[in-house]
């Protein structure tokens, strides 16, 4: 009687489960709300609370010149600013090369853990825009501060000719810590924010906005390598071999650059207000289920869920179904005595939506996948290391007179994910749909694993290859394109795990959700930093002994950095076979949504659940 009279009262905001054991279609919230179903069973409506409010129609392409320019400038700037920055801590501030390697790597953990404040900033109070517009300015003044410390001489140390020199003072590390500190708050703002952005930009519910979204993460990537391409040339070398203040003020300027092309695109912009923080939300639906969890779900016939219409400016693909995977938390929307208000409010913490729901499990089955993700990025981190320290030590003549800077050879990388990407794009995946079916090519699982792999095998040709090395050295140095394979090889990795990363968790979100989406990205190269400080450090106190140096002792080739190489393939590897297992077991968000009706039963199609 209780649940009819609730009904009764508040009918538009009442759901019940399909027939599907898994899923359900999303509640209409008023009975004069007209819905219908388009192709493949997507939901549909004429509601305007199911279409995206916008006050003028997205830009798409147009508006990319802008976006993408200051994404890429920006990280121009950082990367042109900081690929060199390993040779630039021991050549001018006299790091030892496990300092500076800690640095780097501390430095890069606090870079890749903010952009989840900024995802926060953003979606609450800020927006998109004024996130990125403010986090632009931060990374131009730390690029400012970085510059001086090379132009200055008082703020980084001085060495005279046949003295020690001396690593920095606390004054000039204070300068040194602050210049990084403002990049990293740009990063923060800038990182969650630019893809969503962009998404923003374009139309979903049309078949060219669909598309667009589709190719814009691998041109996202493309373009950016591009650009880094010819940082890590052109800059690199001015910074190695010309000045380090040359070399830092290019770079700085670029960041200028961005500032202004973002904001001339201001006009063509697209702009989705915020619609409150994820994270309220998330901790909402626990305590309401929490504070539920004595009460009985009801069987299926019976359930009765607060499934409130969607907000204004969030598409009809945000609207999740009601699912049983992690039912415990479908507590939270259960409506009980006195949690509606009759003027139709709740409160929050004690009931939440079904989409609330729903967007918690999307983060709950989303966490073993972005966890598999900190190990790889582990291999690809040691470019901006170890790789450097080889570098160093190797022949890097091109010519009698040139000599390849250290910092440049990560363009080995760049560039073979610069040719491939778009050969992957628009040669690879249209032959792979044709055989698979499947939008994609491959699942973006698949990718994923695909890229996981490289990275294993990336770190056992580097170990093969640092052993050849060292062998040699008393012979004479062996050519820096020694370590080609390697790079190649850590290429192929982020063509197929970081953008299949960026992508997956940006079509396994809601729209609500998109700025946590790409923290999550960051937050797994922060955990990967960390992980690599941590084994460099485990590894330069533990090995060793006897009179022996340990393996990343200061004088590479008295180490052995090849087992150091070994032990983090060995680890790559363990967690390939976790990745295999947990990518088994996951379903995608999609599944949910695409229905199939077939005689008198709603199947779920579940071609797309399984990698």
């Amino acid at each position: 009687m209780v649940i009819k009279s609730l009904k009764e009262k508040y009918s538009g905001y009442f759901s019940s489960y399909c027939c599907s054991k898994d899923c359900q279609k999303p509640a209409v919230s008023s009975p004069e709300k007209k819905v219908e179903e388009g192709e493949n069973g997507n939901v549909l409506s004429s509601s305007s609370s199911y279409t995206k409010q916008k006050q003028k129609k997205p830009g798409g392409w147009k508006a990319m010149p802008y976006i993408l320019g200051n994404e890429t400038f920006e990280r121009f700037a950082s990367v042109g600013l900081l690929a060199n920055f390993m040779v630039y801590l021991m050549r001018e501030f006299h790091m030892d090369q496990v300092s500076a390697s800690n640095v780097l790597n501390i430095w890069h953990g606090i870079t890749n853990f903010a952009p989840l404040v900024g995802a926060f900033i953003s979606d609450a109070y800020a927006g998109r825009f004024k996130t990125i517009l403010v986090a632009s300015f931060a990374s131009l003044l730390g690029m400012v501060i970085l510059t001086l410390t090379a132009w200055i001489p008082d703020l980084h140390p001085q060495c005279k000719a046949g003295d020690h020199c001396n690593g920095p003072n606390s004054m000039q590390l204070g300068v040194l810590v602050t210049g990084l500190a403002m990049l990293s708050i740009g990063s923060a703002g800038i990182r969650p924010c630019s893809i969503p952005f962009g998404i923003d930009q374009f139309d979903p519910t049309t078949e060219e906005g669909a598309k667009g979204i589709s190719s814009f993460f691998n041109w996202y990537y493309t373009t950016f390598t591009v650009v880094m391409m010819i940082t890590l040339t052109l800059v690199v070398y001015i910074q190695d071999s010309v000045s380090w203040v040359i070399g830092f003020v290019i770079p700085t300027s670029l960041m200028a650059l961005s500032i202004v092309l973002f904001l001339i695109g201001t006009r063509i912009y697209v702009f989705v207000k915020p619609q409150g923080s994820i994270f309220s939300s998330i901790a909402q639906v626990f305590v309401a289920a929490f504070k539920k969890r004595k009460l009985k779900l009801p069987a299926l016939d019976e359930g009765v869920f607060y499934d409130p219409p969607l907000k204004e400016n969030v598409y009809v693909f945000s609207k999740l179904p009601l699912t049983h995977q992690f039912r415990f938390l479908n507590k939270a929307c259960m409506i009980t005595e006195n949690d509606l208000k009759p003027d139709g409010s709740t409160n929050k913490w004690m009931l939440c939506s079904i989409q609330e729901v729903e967007e918690v499990k999307c983060l709950i089955r989303i966490i073993p996948i972005w966890a598999s993700a900190i190990i790889s990025f582990t291999a690809i981190s040691q470019q901006g290391t170890f790789t450097l320290s080889q570098a160093l030590r190797m022949d890097r003549h091109l010519g009698p007179k040139f000599q390849i800077p250290p910092g440049s050879v990560g363009i080995i990388s760049m560039l073979t994910v610069g040719i491939f990407l778009p050969i992957y794009d628009r040669i690879i995946v249209p032959s792979l749909r044709k055989i698979t079916k499947h939008e994609g090519g491959i699942t973006l699982l698949q990718r994923i694993g695909i890229g996981i792999f490289f990275s294993i095998l990336a770190m056992v040709v580097a170990g093969i290859v640092e052993k050849k090395r060292r062998d040699s050295a008393m012979d004479g140095p062996i050519s820096v394109f020694w370590l080609a394979p390697q790079l190649i090889l850590m290429g192929f990795c982020e063509a197929f795990n970081m953008i299949g990363l960026i992508e997956f968790f940006n079509m396994e979100f809601t729209d609500h959700m998109k700025a946590v989406a790409n923290s999550l990205q960051s937050i797994s190269m922060a955990g990967a930093s960390y992980l690599s400080t941590m084994v460099v450090n485990i590894v330069h106190n533990k090995t060793g002994g006897h009179w022996r140096p340990d393996w990343l002792t200061r004088d590479i080739n008295a180490g052995r950095v090849d087992y150091f190489y070994y032990l983090i393939a060995v680890m790559g590897a363990f967690n390939f076979v976790y990745f295999l297992y947990v990518s088994y077991h996951y379903r995608y968000k999609t599944s949910n949504l695409v229905l199939k009706e077939d005689k008198d039963e709603v199947d779920v199609e579940l071609s797309s659940m399984k990698p």
